[in-house]
């Protein structure tokens, strides 16, 4: 998404897992889609699907919830699939990390997933999390995030669509949990990755 440029207070965070073999799954993008809805519609000239209505769609570990997910698949068979909340809500975007007990989970008002780049779009009040099990290790904020599942990088845009009561400048925010803070689990198959901020900070682009 793009921002005027007089939006002055938009900014980026790029952040990116540390070196780890734990990556996303990578097996979800060649599963099925799976979907419930209290409607559907289809059309098979432009080889769309439109689910309205408490839609939950799975494919593999990943999981996507929201009021209304148009579902586009290219000649190949991967899907792209927008994703919108009802009014007032936000959709709802959750994959598990291979080889280690962690989620990533999204909130925004609109998702865009792409299937076939395996990377996922969260617009407007923006927020992503990492569970460790059941445990909050990490969240940011923003008005947009983009999260590769391919390398396990995100970025994180803030502008005036970010803009709460608590927090009236719409800038990004991170809680980043130090690796020695983390919770004292199972040992997994290889070390645990942590979020890892890149030394980049500056302004967004517009």
């Amino acid at each position: 998404m793009k921002y005027a440029t007089s939006i002055l207070t938009s900014i980026a965070l790029i952040a990116a897992l540390a070196m780890s073999p734990a990556t996303a799954e990578k097996a979800d993008r060649d599963k099925p889609m799976n979907a419930e809805a209290d409607a559907l519609r289809y059309d098979d000239l432009k080889q769309t699907t439109v689910f309205t209505g408490n839609v939950v769609i799975t494919k593999g570990t990943t999981v996507i919830r929201g009021d209304r997910v148009e579902v586009r698949q290219d000649p190949e068979g991967y899907q792209l699939a927008t994703v919108t909340a009802a009014p007032g809500k936000l959709a709802f975007y959750r994959k598990k990390r291979d080889g280690v007990d962690e989620y990533i989970e999204g909130e925004a008002e609109l998702l865009e997933y792409d299937s076939r780049a395996d990377n996922i779009k969260l617009i407007r009040r923006a927020t992503l999390k990492r569970f460790n099990g059941a445990l909050l290790a990490d969240e940011t904020s923003g008005s947009q995030i983009n999260y590769d599942n391919t390398t396990d990088v995100f970025t994180v845009e803030g502008g005036t669509q970010n803009r709460t009561a608590g927090n009236p400048s719409g800038r990004v925010r991170a809680v980043l949990a130090p690796k020695s803070a983390a919770p004292a689990l199972a040992a997994p198959a290889g070390p645990s990755p942590t979020l890892r901020p890149s030394s980049t900070l500056g302004s967004g682009k517009n």
